[in-house]
């Protein structure tokens, strides 16, 4: 049997709730995107249900660690398709056995949500470390990314505490949603401009003294660096080239 749910978190807990309600046995979880309907395998559209999946998410909370719940999230912020159905069955796992579940990792969900939670973790540190904001000409710092996976929820704290002082927004060209902090709280936004406007605005809408600053750290930056210390494949193993397009001292000019 396929349990069809439309990819949100509270959907997917929504689906465990169901399976031990219905005790159907064997379930595949599949997101809407990917769902392709079989004549044979009877389906189940999961309607999504706050209480049901506040139940099962402090359920889960009860039965592993706080460093585990975070996993969990991470791998769901992964978007990776058949992550979907991993983190179905691990809740299902985790349920079922007694305390300390989640540590083995011969089971192959708790393999699968670890390896997605390291990846989307490491994409986590890399955007804190390489976003680079343009002042715009209304006082706001704005920096349009594309991570691998979607990531902003767990940047959110660290920009809202290194930047408290000034109101930002990081847009993900990507996924289509962004953070605006306005100096008291974030909150999510979309914007209805075309990709290339967000992705790099246009000189205009750049503060005046912004190009200046470009130029003074791209100086810095040549200046302390020392050619004949330069090691190219150690660079682009801690920066990989993918990550060169938010670094102002990597744009030509």
């Amino acid at each position: 049997m396929i349990y069809v749910f439309d990819g949100s978190l509270e959907g997917l807990l929504t689906a465990v709730f169901e399976w031990f309600e219905r005790k159907p046995g064997q379930v595949t979880l599949s997101s809407e995107k990917i769902y392709q309907p079989d004549a044979f395998t009877e389906s189940l559209a999961i309607q999504n249900d706050r209480a049901k999946a506040d139940r099962v998410w402090l359920g889960l909370q009860k039965k592993i660690s706080k460093e585990w719940m975070r996993k969990f999230y991470c791998a769901y912020l992964s978007e990776i398709p058949e992550i979907f159905n991993s983190l179905f069955l691990f809740t299902i796992y985790i349920f079922q056995n007694p305390a300390g579940a989640e540590k083995n990792y011969g089971n192959e969900h708790v393999l699968t949500l670890s390896k997605a939670a390291r990846s989307v973790e490491r994409e986590k540190h890399r955007m804190e470390a390489f976003i680079r904001f343009q002042h715009t000409t209304d006082g706001i710092y704005y920096c349009g990314i594309d991570p691998d996976f979607n990531v902003l929820p767990l940047i959110l704290n660290h920009f809202k505490n290194r930047y408290a002082d000034q109101k930002w927004i990081i847009y993900d060209l990507k996924r289509h949603y962004g953070l605006f902090y306005d100096l008291n709280i974030v909150e999510e936004i979309t914007m209805d401009i075309n990709t290339q406007a967000l992705k790099q605005p246009a000189p205009h809408q750049l503060n005046e003294k912004e190009e200046l600053y470009a130029h003074l750290w791209k100086d810095y930056f040549k200046s302390t660096n020392i050619v004949s210390r330069k090691n190219t494949k150690l660079h682009i193993r801690h920066v990989p080239k993918r990550y060169w397009k938010y670094l102002t001292e990597k744009q030509i000019g």
